[in-house]
């Protein structure tokens, strides 16, 4: 892979949030992953925090605008990740995001962004080896492994 080198736009990183989209499918921890629009990777639904609404809230809403996700999100971080989000060529912004637990009660045909996006669920393992943030993988194989227990996941 490929070293990229990016001029930052600001001293500090940026917060974000998004949303770990799960359900338990013949007793596995399934994840729910979305693509990119720019690049077509592999990500969970994530978003700039929105005024009027708890950081928890944001990411469920970025998880149903992103991928028709319906469902109930814990108020508890679950993780945290850091990555550059690439703003224009040669230029990136740091990012910390806070990764919250989403159990999915079911995915929406019609959603906003569903012409720009494929989502796919895939084993928290699959999943892990499939985004490109080490500290994501991390988290993501930590769920697998069953290190981190997902709230909600033993009802």
């Amino acid at each position: 892979m490929k070293s990229r080198h990016f001029a930052a736009v600001t001293d500090g990183p940026s917060t974000q949030v998004a949303a770990l989209c799960w359900r338990k499918h013949r007793d596995q921890v399934q994840v729910l992953l979305i693509t990119s629009r720019d690049t077509g990777r592999w990500v969970l639904p994530k978003g700039w925090p929105m005024s009027g609404c708890t950081a928890a809230e944001t990411a469920a809403r970025e998880a149903w605008e992103e991928a028709g996700v319906e469902g109930r999100i814990t108020p508890e971080v679950l993780g945290l990740f850091g990555y550059d989000k690439v703003l224009a060529p040669g230029q990136a912004q740091p990012c910390m995001v806070s990764v919250y637990a989403l159990r999915v009660a079911g995915l929406a045909r019609r959603f906003p962004e569903r012409k720009e996006r494929r989502r796919k669920w895939f084993t928290a393992e699959k999943a892990a080896r499939k985004v490109a943030e080490a500290e994501l993988r991390n988290l993501l194989a930590a769920v697998g492994d069953g290190t981190v227990v997902l709230p909600g996941y033993g009802s």
